[in-house]
């Protein structure tokens, strides 16, 4: 088993994931600001049962969807990261990048913050050639996110995993390569 790779940006930990997490975590999932965009709000023994996976994938590989928390005051503030999707999507294999935080700590910068760190995760620990991220079209926040670090929208699909007729099933796929990354890096953006 790898050792898991813990993040630290400026304001940011994101690290594996400890039992104490577990109720902010279901406070979260259960609002349904931050679940706009998913099917619905989890209830507390799936919420926990999504903490267990990104914590036993986090010890499997090293890293994953890490708990997120602020340096500051060790506020545990949602996950973000990188995870191997299980859908079959149309663009599988593949490696994501996605967040969620809590309501309360967004339009501070801290999810573009986080990724940026889990980008570099991605490309200069993993060497991996290409990182995506992809949500419904509606959801103008995080594809605001993608934009800003450096993602270009690349295609839409139909989500498999959504009901056919069900209107978050509509998506986007944005898409970052490592060769991007690395000659935005230079470019300094």
């Amino acid at each position: 088993m790898p050792s898991p790779i813990e993040v630290e940006t400026e304001r940011l930990f994101m690290r594996q994931w400890r039992p104490s997490d577990r109720a902010p975590f279901a406070e979260l999932n259960a609002d349904p600001r931050v679940m706009e965009y998913f099917p619905a709000p989890l209830e507390r023994d799936e919420s926990d049962a999504l903490a267990d996976r990104c914590q036993a994938l986090i010890e499997q590989r090293g890293w994953g969807f890490w708990a997120v928390e602020l340096k500051a005051s060790a506020e545990f503030i949602g996950f973000l990261g990188l995870h191997v999707p299980i859908a079959e999507l149309p663009f599988s294999p593949c490696v994501e990048i996605g967040w969620r935080l809590a309501f309360q700590h967004w339009h501070k910068g801290l999810a573009t913050e986080a990724a940026r760190g889990a980008l570099e995760v991605g490309f200069d620990k993993l060497d991996l050639a290409e990182i995506v991220s992809f949500t419904t079209l509606g959801n103008q926040r995080s594809r605001a996110v993608m934009q800003r670090i450096g993602m270009r929208e690349a295609s839409r699909f139909e989500h498999p995993s959504i009901p056919i007729g069900h209107p978050l099933r509509a998506h986007c796929l944005y898409r970052l390569s490592q060769v991007d990354y690395r000659a935005q890096q230079i470019a300094g953006d």
